[in-house]
């Protein structure tokens, strides 16, 4: 959108075009220097004409067509030829006119007899033709070139802006991921171990169950402190990698939920990306086993191999029941955003994911991840 100054830009520049027709045509007039093809044409009326051949500088970024046409009467009355050149101009300039060379031509057959028969200018047919082509065609080629260069400018703008939105759709789509996963994770474990602590009377696993809530709320506040320094720096890192899903499988465990872990990827060995996806997919199973199956066995495997590291949460139905405490299922938090996140963050990475039921009645979040970018 144009601001206001490039609109009173713009009408300076008319204006100042219209006074240059009024200073070529209506002195020549006055001081007897003007001359009519039809000869003796009255000063009235040559000023008339210069005029409103002035009159439709103001109207050239609308429409061409009153400043060529007035263009083309100013010179054959008047004798002044400036306005035919300030008007081809504008028709390429500020229009995309088809076949603007047909009226080219048409403005350099006048030119070229106005200037030929100009009583103050030589008559050499040569010049004449050579002052016509070079005065008339020059300016609408220059006009091309212009009008070229403004809709590169605005594709330009355009494309800047469409990627300044894209890229702040991106941010916030990863704000809301890492937001999402901080959060939810957290305020699942605090639920459980707060119903737990009510359901409980011993005094020694009420300490356990209230000390396990500080610890997760302390952690949950310092990964949210992390998020919003890496927003305030915007060269920050990633929060948690594969490092710390052992610490989620003991939280989970201590819990109450039956875990196993298979964890074979050695600190530092991945990319901080596929490593922070990892650990986020295993915090999202996790998550989800204590709202929907907290009496299933979970196995949690994170290993590398070749190139590539596979993530997986896979819980199976606990059909013996054997070993462990009851534990209660988490409330759904709602939204919904959880596996849309990860899926996000796994291509993000160029991995592959997949969840979906088991055959034998549970659940499997699972990804494979590249070790490094399939462009690099």
């Amino acid at each position: 959108m144009r601001n206001k100054w490039d609109v009173h830009r713009d009408w300076f520049v008319d204006a100042a075009l219209a006074a240059a027709v009024i200073a070529f045509t209506v002195p020549t007039t006055l001081i007897g220097y003007s001359f009519s093809l039809w000869g003796g044409a009255p000063d009235a009326l040559e000023i008339t004409v210069g005029a409103i051949t002035a009159a439709t500088m103001l109207l050239r970024r609308r429409t061409p067509w009153p400043a060529i046409v007035a263009s083309a009467v100013c010179g054959c009355v008047t004798g002044q030829v400036v306005p035919m050149i300030l008007a081809v101009f504008s028709m390429t300039a500020e229009h995309r006119v088809r076949r603007w060379q047909y009226v080219a031509l048409a403005l350099t057959v006048v030119y070229f007899v106005v200037d030929y028969r100009n009583p103050h200018t030589d008559h050499s047919v040569y010049l004449n033709i050579v002052r016509a082509l070079t005065l008339i065609y020059l300016p609408a080629v220059v006009g091309t070139w212009v009008n070229a260069y403004r809709r590169l400018i605005r594709d330009l703008r355009v494309g800047v802006r469409e990627r300044e939105e894209i890229a702040a759709s991106e941010e916030r789509r990863k704000i809301a991921r890492e937001m999402h996963d901080t959060v939810t994770h957290a305020v699942t474990a605090m639920v459980l171990n707060a119903g737990m602590a009510r359901d409980t009377t011993e005094p020694g696993e009420i300490r356990e169950l209230m000390a396990a809530i500080e610890d997760k709320g302390v952690q949950a506040l310092g990964e949210l402190r992390q998020l919003l320094t890496v927003l305030r720096r915007e060269d920050g890192d990633l929060a948690e990698g594969t490092e710390a899903i052992a610490r989620l499988v003991g939280e989970a465990r201590a819990s109450g939920l039956k875990v196993d872990l298979r964890l074979d990827a050695p600190p530092g060995a991945l990319p901080r990306q596929v490593s922070h996806a990892c650990y986020r997919l295993v915090q999202e199973g996790l998550s989800n086993v204590r709202k929907h199956a907290p009496a299933s066995l979970v196995h949690v495997t994170c290993e590398v191999t070749g190139d590539q590291v596979a993530v997986s949460v896979v819980d199976t139905p606990d059909r013996d029941g054997a070993g462990g405490r009851t534990v209660r299922a988490a409330p759904s938090l709602g939204g919904g955003y959880g596996l849309a996140g990860i899926r996000e963050r796994v291509s993000l990475a160029q991995g592959r994911f997949f969840s979906g039921p088991t055959p034998e009645g549970g659940f499997v979040l699972a990804a494979r991840l590249p070790l490094r970018s399939p462009h690099g």
